[in-house]
């Protein structure tokens, strides 16, 4: 064989070799698509956590965190809805109109349809979707459902806030498998918890799962079970004590999926991702539909100020963790800036999927900075955009900007003052209109919120009443 051939010859195994390297690396990556288990609390305190430090009993969510790591700068939108809708989506609310307060129950609109949700990418790259929990993205037309939004299974209720034993909301049963209303007893969390089992019974391992566990605990109200508030005899308030027992409660059945994915092999081919929509609730006006009036909020953000609702770290900063054994690092904290946005492009890239259907993602594969420490890739955090107030995070930096009068403007160094103790806008007014400036640019691009067209609908609509004039009647009532 002379040199050119041989060369020649040489080159053709050298390409015939890489190829074949190329479709055997392809094949596993194929295979090993990771099962992802994403599991969301409601309006769970920062604090109320055992890895965090509380009193609360969670040892099976922080073992989870003690075996993979702590998400220290995790991010969502200040209510359950606008969290919900990022996740789902990639995108922060304020781009489609979900940005201004949750999806009222006897409010009709949702979360757009010409959104391409995270369980349609995923079903796409072939996995088995399935939400097991709660929805709260639009519940009055069918359009919005989760069915018909890329999940190919569905179990637990439509709305935002329920009873966890007669599953109503305002006397309504809100509780559906694949559509259909389901008329069952029991306490909501062990519900949830024992259809997650049985759908993990029931998956063929040879199919990837994503599977959207989202508890309705410990939103409002604040319900357990005998046997739980039992755990809690030494908590005198009844709102605590219930609050407690309703995430011990999650946490029990936590474990039982952790089980169930350890006894049908699946656990070590499996993503679990922990987070909370929120933070937890300090002001009664942000619990929930029902009269909280007589309620002392439970719950605690241990450093972060406020809560649910605020545009404060303890409405934005939340408990969450990643755990997937022998691809992140048992132990590890992540103290980079991560959002819920970040999510969809993550799971995406590692289900080797494609996010070509979604519109412009806002959120970042943030994969190499939860497996391997790498810096995020993220320098700036919107943690909302509205028409009245706007707060946005870039570096160590923090502008808190509302408009409506009379008007208020802080700035706030997060690294150096995470509890939002120090405004130092005064003393900063170029780094104050420069954010602000983003902030504007932000706002012109966003959809106007839906809940304020609605009741903006719904107040004209009221113009055209009659004038409510007192009775006869009542006129001579006033005039005894």
């Amino acid at each position: 064989m002379n040199t050119t051939r041989a060369r020649n010859f040489s080159a053709a195994a050298l390409v015939g070799a890489l190829a074949l390297f190329g479709a055997v690396a392809a094949a596993n990556a194929v295979e090993n698509k990771p099962n992802i288990l994403f599991i969301v609390a409601d309006d769970l305190g920062w604090k109320d956590v055992g890895f965090h430090g509380s009193d609360i009993k969670t040892p099976n969510i922080d073992a989870l965190a003690a075996g993979g790591a702590k998400l220290e700068q995790f991010y969502v939108q200040p209510m359950c809805t606008p969290t919900r809708a990022s996740l789902m989506t990639g995108r922060y609310p304020l781009r489609y109109g979900l940005q201004t307060g949750v999806i009222p129950s006897a409010h009709a609109y949702g979360l757009p349809t010409d959104e391409w949700l995270l369980p349609q990418a995923l079903k796409e790259a072939g996995y088995k979707t399935a939400i097991v929990g709660k929805w709260h993205l639009g519940h009055a037309d069918k359009k919005y459902w989760p069915r018909q939004r890329g999940f190919d299974y569905q179990y637990g209720p439509l709305i935002g806030e329920i009873d966890y034993f007669t599953h109503q909301q305002h006397g309504v049963v809100d509780w559906y498998r694949n559509n259909k209303v389901v008329k069952e007893k029991g306490y909501s969390t062990t519900l949830l918890g024992n259809d997650a089992v049985k759908l993990i019974n029931e998956h063929d391992p040879a199919t990837p799962l994503f599977l959207y566990l989202a508890f309705n605990a410990p939103h409002t109200p604040y319900q357990a079970t005998p046997e739980y508030l039992d755990r809690y005899k030494n908590i005198a308030d009844p709102s605590r004590r219930a609050y407690a027992g309703s995430i011990t409660a999650m946490d029990d059945q936590v474990a039982r999926v952790l089980a169930a994915l350890d006894q049908k092999k699946m656990r070590e081919n499996t993503l679990i991702v922990f987070m909370s929509d929120n933070g937890g609730t300090f002001n009664p006006m942000f619990a929930g539909e029902g009269d909280m009036s007589k309620v002392k909020i439970p719950c605690d953000n241990g450093p972060y100020r406020d809560g649910k609702g605020s545009l404060y770290e303890g409405g934005t900063r939340v408990s969450a963790l990643a755990n997937w054994p022998g691809h992140i690092k048992a132990g590890s904290t992540v103290d980079q800036m991560i959002h819920a946005v970040d999510w969809y492009p993550t799971l995406v890239g590692l289900a080797g999927g494609q996010t070509g259907k979604a519109k412009p993602l806002d959120g970042m594969n943030v994969w190499p900075t939860i497996s391997e420490g790498q810096p995020s890739p993220r320098t700036e955090i919107v943690y909302n955009v509205e028409p009245f107030r706007a707060a946005i995070r870039q570096g160590d930096w923090k502008l808190i900007w509302r408009t409506l009068l009379p008007a208020a403007v802080e700035l706030y160094n997060i690294a150096q003052d995470p509890s939002e103790k120090s405004n130092v806008a005064a003393q900063n007014p170029d780094k104050v209109a420069a954010m602000q400036q983003r902030a504007n640019e932000l706002a012109a691009t966003m959809a106007k919120p839906m809940i304020l067209q609605t009741e903006l609908k719904a107040m004209m609509q009221r113009l055209k009443m009659p004038p409510s004039l007192p009775t006869e009647l009542g006129s001579l009532d006033e005039e005894r």
